[in-house]
């Protein structure tokens, strides 16, 4: 019933895992390894079929042994081409939404009532103190708030640790100038989406306003400036025994899952150049720098051609400095405008919610596209905004940048998935580079001195302030100072596809290196990614978790191995 070229995706319905896999004989042994435990039965077709382009598309809802699921179905002369199966919910552990929601008010009297508010405080008490969690999530940005909502609603308690003082300071601490570059459609998170009159591009201190108020609606432990100091894993126990820091008191939790939600990536990349130790003006990472006021007048140069590297461009140049940026390699340059119409728009806009694609189907459709041909898909929108936008590329390479559209010619979604190298979504500085408001350097930093940067080719840049926009590691470092180098060698790369791209050397995985689904440590996850990634991939960690808080036999198909790359 599969096609030669066929594709099996499955997201914990079957496998207990995120797992494609790849043609006949991949589908049968996965089959023939699952099928007896998970017995899926029951599928039916939601609405009409369509077809185009000599494709046929189905919607269809089916049962597991413990609950139920959503899959799409691609048929092509006849027989399946891509297939994919999602879990949605547990039987018997549904959340208590719609027809399911609390009543919230007790009616009639009580003498002994305890109201909401009681019961609220009372946790907020005991949870960690006399009463251990099952999850602890150590980052509190959009990836562990998300879950910690999905975790909330499931019944599965708790504990969101954050170093930041608030929810949402992780994004007021970054520069004044930074703002989403993706639209509102594509950023909504779990339960509560973004209201009707929310900016299509949201400034990040709206964001973080946001987070902090879901963070409280949605009634989330949330312990604010807590650092995680060390983590332990039992065997015997089965539990972790992580040691935090909250507020200057080391308090000992021992949840039985570790979620590591760090973000899209991890530490810093702050590169080691000579004379670094001379240089006379500011040098900072990206991710620390505080905006652009105080360097009116003053000469800028930003390392790095990535989004961050643009847009601190862009704002020190509306302060009055004289900006350089160093360019070390091509980047992928796309429009926002054109990203929507092309890409993100027919999925994630107000016409897409208008003919009926809400959030979740629109999610749905992406993750039915197995990562493995998703290539396809992409790159016949990024021809076309390569040809609409013609003009725009001559005039930035006729200003020197170096552009790619990634090593297939697919476009930003492939390079993001594959970790590539630099890419910008342009919401204007691009038009500063090439009326050369702002100026453009070429090539690896080969040292600074008091009050320059020296390039490998001789160049020299007079700089009062140098921005290291060169990105962040893999998630491993900022694990490995938790649960130890043993553990994260153990667990080994996170994130990345092993598509043998650039900066994504192989093996071939078929899906996240280790994000989202069981990894070689017990108990050990990680979550992260942007606003899309946090919401849609929330929902099927959260069931793996609360299936072991229950204890429902979750057998664990393909496992990924440990591959050590860097």
């Amino acid at each position: 019933m599969f096609g030669e070229d066929s594709y099996w995706r499955d997201l914990i319905a079957l496998t207990w895992n995120f797992k494609t896999s790849e043609g006949r004989e991949d589908i049968a042994a996965m089959l023939r390894a699952t099928l007896e435990h998970a017995a899926p039965s029951g599928f039916t077709v939601l609405g009409e079929p369509t077809e185009a382009d000599g494709v046929t598309e189905a919607w269809f809802s089916f049962e597991t042994a413990v609950g139920r699921g959503t899959g799409h179905l691609r048929l092509v002369d006849g027989k399946a081409w891509t297939l994919l199966t999602t879990l949605d919910e547990l039987e018997g552990h549904e959340e208590p939404k719609n027809h399911r929601r609390p009543r919230g008010a007790e009616h009639g009297a009580n003498p002994d009532r305890v109201t909401w508010r009681e019961q609220r405080e009372t946790e907020l008490a005991e949870l960690g103190r006399t009463r251990q969690p099952e999850v602890v999530i150590v980052g509190g940005g959009q990836g562990g708030i998300a879950l910690g909502a999905r975790l909330r609603q499931l019944g599965v308690p708790t504990i969101i640790v954050e170093r930041n003082e608030k929810p949402g300071d992780s994004w007021r601490r970054r520069y004044k100038s930074l703002a989403l570059h993706d639209p509102v459609w594509y950023d909504h998170l779990p339960y509560i989406d973004f209201p009707d009159n929310w900016p299509v591009f949201s400034p990040k201190d709206k964001i973080g306003d946001w987070l902090e108020m879901y963070t409280k609606v949605m009634e989330l432990n949330y312990w604010g400036s807590t650092t995680a100091l060390s983590g332990k894993y039992d065997e015997d126990e089965g539990r972790w025994e992580l040691v935090v820091d909250r507020a200057g008191e080391q308090v000992t939790l021992r949840p039985r899952q570790l979620v590591m939600a760090l973000g899209v990536s991890g530490k810093p990349n702050v590169p080691v150049f000579p004379g670094q130790e001379r240089f006379r003006g500011d040098q900072h990472h990206s991710s620390d720098h505080p905006g652009p006021d105080a360097y009116q007048g003053k000469k800028a140069v930003v390392i790095g051609s990535n989004n961050s590297a643009h847009d601190i461009c862009g704002a020190l140049w509306e302060a009055g400095a004289d900006v350089t940026m160093v360019q070390r390699s091509s980047t992928h340059v796309v429009r926002s405008d054109s990203l929507m119409e092309h890409s993100l728009g027919p999925l994630y806009s107000e016409e897409a919610v208008a003919s009926g694609i809400d959030t979740r189907t629109a999610d749905l459709t992406f993750a039915s596209i197995p990562y493995r041909i998703l290539h396809r898909f992409q790159k016949p929108a990024f021809d076309a905004i390569r040809e609409q936008d013609a003009e725009f590329y001559e005039r930035l390479a006729a200003a020197g940048f170096e552009l790619d559209f990634g090593d297939d010619e697919s476009g930003l979604f492939m390079k993001y998935l594959r970790r590539g190298s630099g890419y910008y979504i342009d919401v204007g500085a691009c038009e500063l580079i090439a009326d050369g408001s702002v100026k453009l350097a070429h090539g690896d930093v080969a040292e600074l001195t008091e009050n320059e940067v020296v390039l490998a080719d001789g160049t020299r840049l007079e700089a009062d302030l140098v921005v290291y926009a060169t990105g962040f590691r893999s998630m491993n470092g900022l694990a490995a100072d938790i649960v130890g180098q043993e553990v994260a060698d153990k667990v080994g790369k996170v994130w990345g596809l092993g598509s043998d791209t650039t900066k994504d050397p192989g093996p071939w995985e078929g899906e996240e290196r280790n994000m989202w689904k069981p990894t070689q440590q017990q108990g050990l996850w990680f979550h992260g990614g942007n606003l899309h990634q946090s919401r849609h991939y929330s929902l099927y960690l959260a069931l793996q978790l609360k299936a072991r808080a229950e204890g429902i036999p979750t057998p664990v198909y393909g496992l990924q191995e440990v591959h050590h790359t860097s």
